[in-house]
């Protein structure tokens, strides 16, 4: 591997710190998508509520201003709880948001938004029909749902996800701005450092490529994995 002037083991650290970021913090997303998603189309109007409260907030602010918010704001937040229990209980509580914790949530919340209206209109394009068929069968609704409806949406929902997925992978370039030490922040000190800002964007540029190439990949791998059963035209299943 190259030295780069000492910094190549740190920017492979912080690659490794930005992927592990990124999967985690798609993992939260999916799950706030997938049950706001739920909350949009359920009967409740108090669920519905929340849920269009939470998409329309979160996708009206901006990142970077929420990823502050969260890391600072919270932190302040807690504090005063921490406070107020020790001035009431005399328990002494110290908790510190770590700036990992911070990003992988914040970048969650935000897309958890944007997945929301995904998974949204991917249930929305199941056929309803395909469902009752499977109720008729004597399907328990568990069971239509994991068999059916479930891998039906996803094929929906995919080529959405995987536009998230991009643009989230590339937001996590924001958490160097509360201190977390990504490939970009590793690149930024080296550059002050060496007045060399191509020897070390580059890599990084590369770096969100490769990443970018294989997630390509396994979208499509998993497009055709979900594919199949189905029609070259998509709309039915094979006989």
């Amino acid at each position: 591997m190259l030295d780069l002037h000492g910094y190549g083991p740190r920017l492979l650290e912080g690659s490794l710190l930005t992927l592990e970021l990124a999967l985690l913090s798609l993992l939260l997303a999916v799950l706030l998508g997938l049950l706001s998603a739920s909350a949009k189309l359920s009967s409740s109007r108090i669920l519905r509520g929340i849920a269009h409260v939470y998409t329309l907030v979160i996708r009206g602010v901006p990142d970077l201003v929420l990823m502050l918010l969260l890391f600072y704001g919270g932190q302040i937040g807690i504090n005063m709880a921490t406070d107020w229990i020790y001035n009431e209980f005399d328990v002494d509580i110290f908790i510190n948001i770590n700036a990992f914790v911070a990003g992988v949530v914040t970048i969650g919340i935000i897309f958890g938004a944007y997945m929301s209206e995904t998974f949204r209109g991917a249930f929305l394009a199941v056929d309803e029909g395909l469902l009752e068929a499977g109720r008729a069968y004597g399907m328990r609704p568990w069971a239509v749902f994991r068999h059916i409806r479930f891998p039906l949406m996803m094929r929906h929902a995919l080529p959405g996800l995987g536009n998230n997925w991009m643009v989230l992978l590339k937001t996590t370039a924001l958490v160097s701005i509360i201190g977390l030490s990504d490939m970009v922040k590793v690149a930024a000190e080296a550059t002050k450092a060496t007045h060399e800002p191509f020897l070390f964007m580059i890599p990084v540029a590369l770096g969100y490529l490769l990443i970018a190439s294989v997630s390509e990949w396994c979208f499509m791998k998993l497009r055709q994995r979900f594919d199949i059963g189905f029609s070259s035209g998509g709309s039915s299943w094979n006989n």
